[in-house]
């Protein structure tokens, strides 16, 4: 079946790294962030990837073009943001068939063959995997009878709106009449679509266990990052305590705790706790990065101090500097 990942933002979120990088394309371990998306999809089940964006997408053809994946991808450009629903709706030319369907952050322990034997099951026209939480104001959630139909849908409740903890974790299996529900253009699938199909009984929801991550902000990224070694969820590479390390010829450190170290980074005598360090990376000594993203071919100095901050690819940080919060290069 074709796999549609909905990735039409600019990952603002994430800048300064995507000023330069499209979020798709920023590395999680040894892949993408798309590939690592589409991950709970078995290849042999992947005919092709859709990738619903518009920002930078000649970079993202390019990735794809030259790594070896096991499966075709095809971009589909949105000229103007179109929301979930309009960037999904502008693939109804190109997908046909049922499908699988991923919001572009997500980082999940989710594999799609029990949410594909429900569908199979109860039939209708999407089936949503759910993930319980315990304050859902910030997220779609789901009244779910005992059949596993969903008999309701509301996106981002007031506290006095909640009827349910189970919510939408961003990863579905649809079928093409799903198409049939999408006004033209921009819209919002969950606002949109969804509540109808709920009061037409045509979606189904399966809570899911394990691990569900949005991998769209910083600290986040630095969680989905920190499961993916916990859960050894890489095939080049080499762990050392509880940090990858992207070549074994990278000098590892008892003082990297819980982080990412791509290859040819270099780190002198400093301490490195839950950041990534992206290639070409060199840190100088008597350092500490807490909890940063470093991007690729940065020069950080001596005695410098990085706390919760994303760092631009080739930037340089003098010695002795100390950065909190926010980005670097700072802007106004």
């Amino acid at each position: 079946m074709q796999v549609v990942v909905l990735a039409g933002g600019v990952g603002s979120r994430l800048r300064p790294w995507t000023n330069k990088v499209p979020k798709p394309l920023l590395p999680m371990l040894d892949m993408s962030l798309l590939e690592r998306v589409v991950e709970g999809v078995p290849n042999h089940l992947i005919d092709e990837v859709v990738v619903a964006g518009g920002y930078k997408v000649d970079m993202i053809k390019e990735y794809f073009a030259r790594v070896d994946v096991d499966f075709d991808v095809r971009i589909v450009n949105e000229d103007q943001p179109l929301g979930t629903g309009g960037a999904l709706g502008n693939c109804r030319d190109v997908v046909s068939g049922r499908f699988a369907c991923f919001n572009g952050d997500i980082v999940s322990s989710l594999q799609i063959e029990p949410l594909l034997e429900l569908h199979k099951r109860n039939g209708g026209v999407g089936s949503l995997a759910l993930w319980e939480v315990e304050d859902p104001t910030r997220f779609g959630i789901v009244g779910l009878d005992d059949d596993s139909r969903i008999t309701q849908f509301k996106e981002k409740p007031k506290p006095e709106e909640v009827f349910s903890n189970l919510i939408n974790a961003g990863s579905y299996v649809f079928e093409d009449d799903i198409f049939d529900y999408m006004p033209q253009g921009r819209h919002s699938i969950e606002r949109d679509v969804f509540p109808r199909l709920a009061e037409e009984n045509l979606l189904n929801g399966q809570k899911f266990e394990g691990y569900f991550l949005d991998a769209g902000t910083p600290s986040a990224w630095s969680d989905a990052v920190h499961r993916c070694i916990r859960e050894k969820r890489f095939r080049r590479g080499v762990i050392h305590g509880n940090s990858w390390y992207g070549s074994a010829d990278t000098q590892t450190s008892e003082r990297v705790t819980e982080s990412m170290i791509e290859t040819d980074v270099l780190v002198s005598n400093s301490q490195i706790h839950r950041s990534t360090l992206l290639k070409g990376t060199v840190i100088g000594e008597n350092s500490v990065i807490e909890s940063s993203l470093i991007g690729n071919q940065v020069t950080v100095g001596t005695d410098v101090q990085i706390t919760d901050v994303v760092v631009d690819h080739g930037s340089v940080i003098p010695n002795g500097t100390t950065l909190v919060g926010g980005q670097w290069p700072r802007t106004e």
